[in-house]
């Protein structure tokens, strides 16, 4: 008898988001994407007004003024692909939003802006959005937990690389897309995708993250008028496991897809400082040593945090020289929040790199990847975790572990807790009523009937 040929991973995916309602989504699920949804629009609101984000917005007006797709943090509206770009470059622009290890991942701030383009260009409901965006986020994730940590440790910056495909999921939702046409957008999506983290610490970063939204939703577009695109392109020789991954692709992670919901396991992180990710462990058990044996940064002589090669492979900059490289820099994280206290949006200020004691907290940072981390279940244990050991000048040895961050899916922020980083990115656009609308219509998005009035928000 002949053996039953297994579709292709592409299909798989397309069948499944394709058909998913909101009746089919946990509860759970849906208010873990509605959190997504908040979080990332309000780091988008505070972004909108960074200098990358004007680039790309003032890109996205030429030549595509008049369209059905908000830009957020103006009044201006334009072509849903252009919107897709703007947004998702501003989503990205502070480094604040959140993070998904089903492929070392920003999601959202892909797959949002790419999204709602779509929602507001069809005209449809706040429902529509929330079950698009899970619908995408879900499908890029099943695509970076079949790929393993291996494509990140390849040097991928992998929001540049799976973004498309998440984005082109969520779009082709938006669109009504048959499961063929969505397969089509999948693929075509996967064929073109790409990212180097050799982007870390400068405009490219939030760019290509823009690129990464702009790119799904015009892949679904295109296959919506009918292009067709390789539905094997994620197992094929000279395809996404082929050539970017050394052939490692776990069927079975696509396969489970519907039944294991990754938005819960591993989950969302969402960020708590305007930092990377890798940083967020160590900046904790430095809180919560010197909070419980009331040091300062005079009394420290030394710190040493020993943590996994990945977080060596991200904090790149011992001692940077403008802001987007402090964001990729352990030294600058931990002199923050000994100096001020925590770390904020104000905190990203070129005059607090020019502070000497700034400098000189800097260099008592030190930063190792002990023999411990050797140990491959104890880099998957933690996979941005810290050892965290402060010597103080009276003679003192003091040492902490973190395997996880604040605002980890393992220690996730309280919902308060995430309305009040709304209302603080939100607020240094918009005034704190318009904020609290929004937030308001976000918080019940799935009975919110005109996306489109999304943001017209001076009247109830």
């Amino acid at each position: 008898m002949k053996e039953k040929q297994m579709a292709p991973a592409v299909c798989d995916l397309a069948e499944w988001s394709a058909g998913l309602t909101v009746s089919a989504i946990p509860a759970d699920v849906l208010a873990v994407g509605r959190r997504c949804l908040i979080d990332t629009l309000g780091v988008a609101l505070a972004g909108s007004s960074t200098r990358v984000a004007r680039m790309a917005r003032s890109l996205a007006v030429s030549g595509n003024s008049g369209g059905p797709a908000s830009l957020i943090g103006c009044d201006l509206a334009v072509a849903g692909p252009a919107a897709a770009f703007a947004n998702g470059t501003a989503a990205h622009a502070l480094d604040f939003d959140d993070n998904c290890y089903a492929g070392v991942v920003h999601g959202s701030a892909v797959i949002v802006p790419a999204v709602l383009a779509a929602i507001q260009a069809e005209n449809l409901s706040g429902e529509d959005l929330l079950v698009g965006l899970i619908a995408g986020s879900e499908v890029e994730y099943a695509v970076g937990a079949a790929a393993g940590l291996s494509l990140y440790r390849r040097g991928w910056w992998t929001t540049g690389l799976l973004g498309p495909v998440g984005a082109a999921a969520a779009t082709a939702h938006a669109f009504r897309l048959d499961a063929r046409r969505t397969a089509d957008a999948i693929a075509i999506a996967a064929s073109g995708t790409g990212g180097a983290k050799a982007c870390f610490g400068t405009d490219a970063k939030a760019l290509l993250c823009g690129r990464a939204a702009e790119a799904g939703h015009i892949c679904a577009w295109l296959a919506r008028e009918g292009a067709t695109g390789p539905h094997d392109v994620l197992e094929h020789p000279r395809g996404f496991a082929g050539l970017m991954n050394g052939g490692a692709f776990d069927g079975a992670e696509i396969a489970a897809i519907g039944r294991t919901w990754r938005m819960l396991r591993p989950g969302i992180d969402v960020k708590r400082i305007p930092v990377c990710l890798s940083s967020h462990a160590a900046v904790d058990a430095v809180a919560e040593l010197t909070a419980e044996f009331a040091e300062t940064p005079q009394t420290l002589r030394r710190i040493v945090c020993d943590v996994p090669p990945i977080v060596r492979a991200n904090l790149l900059y011992n001692n940077p020289t403008t802001l987007q490289e402090a964001q990729f820099s352990l030294q600058f994280a931990i002199a923050a929040h000994l100096l001020f206290g925590d770390i904020t949006l104000d905190h990203l200020r070129p005059e607090v790199l020019a502070v000497p004691q700034f400098h000189d907290l800097m260099a008592r940072v030190e930063v190792i990847t002990g023999s411990r981390w050797d140990d491959p279940l104890a880099q998957a244990a933690a996979p941005e975790g810290a050892y965290v050991t402060i010597d103080t000048a009276s003679g003192y040895s003091r040492s902490r572990y973190r395997a996880f961050a604040r605002g980890t899916a393992q220690d996730p922020l309280a919902h308060d807790e995430v309305e009040r980083k709304f209302m603080a990115c939100a607020t240094r656009t918009i005034d704190a009523d318009q904020a609290e609308l929004l937030l308001e219509r976000l918080c019940s998005i799935e009975h919110y009937r005109d996306v489109r009035s999304l943001f017209a928000l001076n009247q109830r």
